[in-house]
């Protein structure tokens, strides 16, 4: 690790999708890869549905990157942030579209 580099905190937000469901979106920039996986990033992004996180994608040390979809974890291919993002967005329209949620 280089020394007096520091994690950067990218985005942090949470995106109100509709009266009951709500994405929250973490993303930093850190001095080394967490260990499993092969990039500088630590994500946490999070699909959550009257109370309940039916989506998420992490990338918890020693696990790598994965996500969570349908009560399934499996692993996630990491290629950009904006790619992560766009993909968080496709499975949120999935979701909704397989739940008929507004």
């Amino acid at each position: 690790m280089m020394s007096g580099m520091k994690a950067v905190e990218l985005v942090r937000t949470r995106i109100t999708c509709s009266e009951s469901a709500f994405a929250e979106l973490v993303l930093w920039r850190l001095p080394e890869a967490v260990e499993g996986s092969s990039h500088e990033y630590k994500f946490r992004l999070a699909y959550i549905v009257s109370g309940e996180c039916v989506l998420r994608y992490d990338n918890e040390a020693g696990k790598g990157d994965h996500r969570h979809f349908n009560g399934k974890e499996s692993a996630y291919v990491f290629t950009t942030p904006d790619q992560l993002i766009a993909d968080f967005q496709q499975d949120i329209a999935r979701w909704n579209h397989e739940n008929r949620n507004p």
